[in-house]
């Protein structure tokens, strides 16, 4: 893990993961996140051999800077049978590392601050009823029940009640998924980036590394942020963008609620070490690059919906993913883009700052301002209809992406890993996975965007 256990890890983060390069496996695991850990240690429970290159640290990016949210509320309806399915795997996995992973079924609550907020959040109760979850339409005195605002607190007219989800700990939670994988015989190397794939009559037949040649029948781009970059490199094109979001993190307080909440302008969550994790709601940052001309015409009939109050930026850093001048294409002798940013540590928005701890503040008057211990932010690898890519990829036999998932990928995490090993072993995954498909961008599809949080 990170030498700081309540902070996201970094590229200071010593390496923990240097297995040797294998000769052959049965799948490549392109990406040491949260999707990518749990692909390979569900294709090694069901006897494929998995090697996972991560080319900076196991979860330094988005899967140790989100908001370790694991929510079947709200959830896209296509989405939901595999959160549920997942919500249930972290809770076993919790069990199977020790309880590292800081898991804690604690509830999460949609609050409304009005009348008509609380209409639209009660529109999602007719999905939790076809999938029969707990879920519920609570009132104002109910929240109150459950959220001690205090004296001269905030006063929410209801919400949305979502008593069996959970949360964890993503910068604890992923290192353990990955040594628990590592234990079973899931190779994983860390500093070690996945260069171009080998191909021979359309099929995969292994992928260099800056380390060496793995030999392999399949690979999984599980790549978050920078899977759009490899897989056009590959000929593989897909209409994912990256924004930045940024989190902070409060000193130790008073509990107020156990669990995950938000309402229309801040989202909070109490933290393992007695802190909370706070966000500005809708606060997102995209930085324009070559990729967001590329895709321009994909996302515009969506853009309102899904981008919400995004701010556009004219750029981005040196050496991201889409900043203008990253290399897109490369040898398998050259140093690649993803050698020369090994670990996306974006500059938090502090403006955003200042703002969310006051709102928190304002909502909890007796606890006074919290102090605020650290601030980040994380890239996170969107989709114009706010659902991810878990599919093979037409034409080139063994190429499998798992990529896009919009902000929602750590709680989903362990229901698509097991997903993807299915597919990858050529089995049904017991779920419907045809909104996912890769060519719901090319093949005349009306995209739908999901919900967004």
């Amino acid at each position: 893990m990170s030498e700081h256990p309540a902070a996201p890890i970094t590229l200071a983060s010593s390496i923990r993961f240097s297995d040797p390069l294998p000769a052959e496996v049965d799948v490549v695991i392109v990406g040491g996140g949260v999707i990518g850990m749990m692909s390979a240690l569900y294709l090694n429970r069901i006897g494929l051999s998995a090697f996972v290159v991560e080319k900076g640290r196991v979860a330094g990016e988005q899967s140790s800077r989100n908001w370790g949210w694991i929510r079947q509320l709200g959830r896209d309806e296509a989405e939901l049978p595999v959160m549920m399915e997942a919500s249930r795997l972290w809770e076993e996995i919790d069990i199977e590392t020790g309880n590292r992973t800081g898991f804690s079924r604690s509830g999460i609550m949609y609050l409304a601050s009005t009348d008509s907020e609380m209409e639209a959040q009660s529109r999602w109760l007719e999905v939790a009823r076809r999938h029969q979850l707990d879920v519920r339409a609570i009132d104002g005195d109910a929240v109150a029940g459950l959220i001690d605002t205090g004296p001269g607190g905030k006063r929410w007219v209801g919400g949305v009640w979502s008593p069996t989800d959970a949360r964890a700990e993503p910068w604890a939670a992923v290192p353990a998924v990955a040594e628990l994988a590592q234990s079973e015989g899931v190779g994983i190397r860390e500093n070690c980036a996945a260069r171009t794939f080998e191909r021979a009559a359309g099929k995969i037949t292994g992928v260099h590394t800056e380390h060496g040649f793995i030999k392999a029948a399949q690979v999984v781009v599980a790549g978050g942020a920078w899977s759009s970059l490899l897989l056009r490199r590959h000929g593989v094109s897909i209409p994912q963008l990256i924004v930045r979001s940024s989190v902070a993190r409060t000193a130790a307080m008073p509990e107020v609620f156990a669990g995950n909440a938000l309402d229309e302008e801040l989202a909070f969550r109490r933290r393992e070490d007695g802190g909370y994790s706070l966000s500005a709601l809708g606060s997102h940052d995209l930085m324009i690059g070559p990729d967001a001309f590329r895709h321009f015409f994909t996302w515009l009939p969506v853009a309102v919906k899904s981008l919400g109050h995004t701010r556009f930026l004219p750029f981005s850093p040196r050496h991201y993913p889409d900043a203008w001048g990253t290399a897109r294409s490369w040898s398998k002798d050259e140093e690649t883009p993803f050698e020369r940013c090994r670990v996306l540590d974006p500059e938090p928005e502090h403006r955003r700052t200042e703002p969310t701890r006051k709102r928190f503040a304002a909502r909890f008057p007796s606890l006074g301002e919290p102090e605020l211990i650290n601030v980040w932010a994380g890239m996170i690898d969107a989709m114009p209809d706010v659902v991810p890519v878990v599919d093979r990829v037409p034409g080139q036999v063994g190429l499998i992406v798992a990529t896009g998932m919009s902000g929602h990928g750590f709680g989903i995490g362990p229901g698509f890993g097991k997903a993807i090993a299915n597919i990858a072993a050529g089995r049904p995954t017991g779920h419907d996975l045809r909104r996912f498909r890769i060519l719901r961008f090319a093949d005349g599809s009306r995209l739908v965007p999901g919900p967004s949080l």
